[in-house]
């Protein structure tokens, strides 16, 4: 692949949002995405990244998040305080299709944003919660009583200062219920 390449395959997919910088950047703002392409000072490595969330708010899944990087060939990387979505290559190796799709799992990757880290942290709360009510004879109801008092109460952890915690509530009461005859 040639920086021209790269050139031509962001225009015909950005069109006009596709702003080439010097010294072979590339960077692409769209309302719903800011995507930016550099290559190595010896121009032998391509770099894709895209801003997911505030490291902030991806603080309570760092732990998912490294997990994540280990199967991945995109990647999470943190700067600026940003957590970022990462696509690393060769340049001289890296095919037309193969761009194309880090760019496809990029995008995907910035839509879902730390939703399925959120959803698999509340679900092993839940498994955790329900283990401890069922050990301690409480009812499903009982338990749903516990976490309301306990979300009211502040004392949810640190779910509850991120823009999730106004739906850990309704997400821990509906895996609860749907988890529930699963945990013994």
């Amino acid at each position: 692949m040639t920086p021209q390449d790269i050139t031509t395959h962001l225009t015909a997919r950005f069109g006009n949002a596709c702003q080439v910088k010097p010294s072979h950047t590339w960077q692409v703002e769209t309302p719903e995405l800011r995507l930016l392409v550099l290559l190595s000072a010896d121009q032998t490595w391509l770099r894709l990244l895209i801003p997911i969330a505030p490291m902030a708010e991806a603080q309570p899944f760092l732990a998912d998040i490294l997990t994540a990087n280990f199967d991945q060939t995109i990647h999470y990387a943190a700067h600026e305080n940003l957590l970022w979505g990462v696509f690393q290559h060769n340049l001289a190796s890296l095919e037309i299709a193969e761009f194309s799709s880090a760019l496809d799992q990029l995008i995907a990757l910035k839509q879902t944003g730390l939703e399925p880290f959120f959803n698999t942290l509340i679900e092993a709360r839940v498994r955790q919660l329900i283990q401890a009510a069922k050990l301690q004879g409480q009812s499903l109801e009982s338990t749903l009583q516990t976490i309301n008092r306990f979300y009211a109460e502040g004392i949810m952890g640190d779910m509850q200062d991120s823009e999730y915690g106004e739906r850990a509530l309704a997400a821990w009461q509906g895996q609860l219920e749907r988890l529930w005859p699963e945990v013994n």
